[in-house]
């Protein structure tokens, strides 16, 4: 395993790709730890976006000529990448869509309409995200499905033995996230699918946190959809994918209608392409999409694993200081002494000091987080907090940058405390 003392670390490495983080802030030289919202972009990927408009910009598929087929090619590529990234069994179960969101609704709208019913059960956690919750809320109202949620354990944790007791010949479904972008714990998802199975149930992961920071493999996992988001994986915004079984794709009726999706229309009906492209209605963001394939790229050159081991050192790091507070309280799983067991991410509360003025006063000294429900309002209800700030890693974050948030943190706690104190 690499370790900060025995090699180069990947942030001396890196950052100089990464364009943004060479800037100041109110004075002060940028320390960006809002990585789990969006990650920045490197010099590769921003240099393959502006090609694409520059040199080659035309739609794809639909054209014979030479822009058009080198559009196509260079679209069409990236969905090899990400196949080969996340190891799916065929370039066809790759999905291009605009985001995690929008990803989670085509499943939620074109199977869950029409496989879920009346007493069916979706079981989902308390620590879902927003946008792997509400369109299962919507599902749920039209089929009169029922949802049930997974509880946490003391070590706030996903409770796989509350889950055991859940699932039954009812449940059809089970969604849940890989990684949760408030508390860090990265939930077994393995396990989960293999009991949801013996069921027949359907699993669907949310890989937003997961799949920019670890090795994924959707066969190993064995689950039947999975999601993420490329804004934060190094890519642009507006471009996500889905990736679902293909011959689960194939039983599921398209999510929107239009152009790109179709085979032959007549007046009165239409045939459907093959998946992925009967999913795919319109101009797609071409290029936003390759440059996601820019972005998976980077990211395997420099290689997955080295990836989450650096972080999990910087996760140690970051949890040992932040220890050294006492007025600091950091939710979800300590850390293993190496940094393993959860993801490079600590949301916390530091007393009666609002998270949102925490975060104000950070930005004062350069120190970007976030501050708020982090779109996770039951997780936090179920913590007994309203918000919480959150500091989260990436791989060209620093020891260095980990001391600048602690002592402005310091500073911000004694300022609080001297007025409330």
């Amino acid at each position: 395993m690499m370790t900060l003392t025995q090699e180069i670390t990947l942030a001396a490495l890196t950052r100089g790709d990464f364009p943004i983080l060479q800037q100041e802030v109110n004075g002060k030289p940028l320390v960006y730890l809002d990585n789990a919202a969006t990650s920045q972009k490197p010099i590769a990927v921003l240099n393959t976006l502006r090609d694409y408009y520059s040199e080659y910009n035309s739609n794809v598929h639909r054209g014979v000529h030479t822009l058009s087929g080198k559009a196509t090619d260079a679209y069409e590529g990236t969905r090899d990448k990400i196949a080969s990234f996340i190891n799916a069994a065929v370039r066809e179960e790759i999905v291009y869509t605009r985001n995690a969101s929008e990803a989670i609704n085509l499943v939620a709208y074109s199977w869950g309409l029409n496989n879920l019913q009346q007493g069916d059960e979706i079981i989902l956690s308390v620590m879902e995200h927003h946008s792997n919750l509400i369109p299962w809320q919507m599902i749920a109202q039209k089929t009169g499905a029922v949802l049930k949620f997974v509880e946490l354990t003391a070590n706030e944790e996903f409770d796989l033995d509350h889950f055991k007791s859940l699932v039954s010949d009812k449940t059809k479904l089970v969604a849940v996230v890989h990684v949760s972008n408030t508390i860090g714990c990265i939930n077994p998802v393995h396990k989960i699918c293999a009991i949801a199975h013996q069921y027949g149930a359907k699993v669907l992961i949310d890989a937003c946190q997961s799949v920019p920071h670890m090795a994924v493999d959707v066969q190993a996992i064995d689950c039947d959809w999975l999601v993420a988001s490329g804004h934060k994986m190094c890519g642009p915004t507006g471009i996500g994918f889905l990736y679902g079984k293909r011959e689960l794709l194939r039983s599921m009726p398209p999510f929107l209608g239009g152009g790109e999706m179709i085979a032959d229309v007549f007046l009165e009906h239409a045939t459907y392409a093959d998946v992925p492209h009967k999913f795919e209605a319109g101009t797609p963001a071409i290029g936003e999409a390759i440059a996601l394939g820019a972005a998976v790229d980077y990211l395997t050159n420099i290689g997955m694993d080295k990836i989450h081991a650096y972080e999990a050192e910087l996760t140690a790091y970051l949890f040992e200081q932040l220890g050294k507070i006492p007025e600091v309280q950091v939710y979800g799983p300590q850390p293993k002494a190496n940094g393993e067991g959860r993801a490079a991410l600590a949301s916390f509360t530091a007393g009666d000091v609002h998270p949102h003025d925490l975060s104000t006063i950070l930005d004062q000294a350069g120190v970007a987080i976030r501050a708020g429900h982090h779109c996770t309002q039951p997780l936090h209800r179920a913590l007994g907090v309203q918000s919480t700030a959150r500091a989260s890693l990436y791989f060209y974050n620093t020891r260095e940058e980990i001391d600048r948030f602690i002592a402005a943190l310091q500073e911000a706690v004694e300022f609080f405390g001297s007025i409330f104190g």
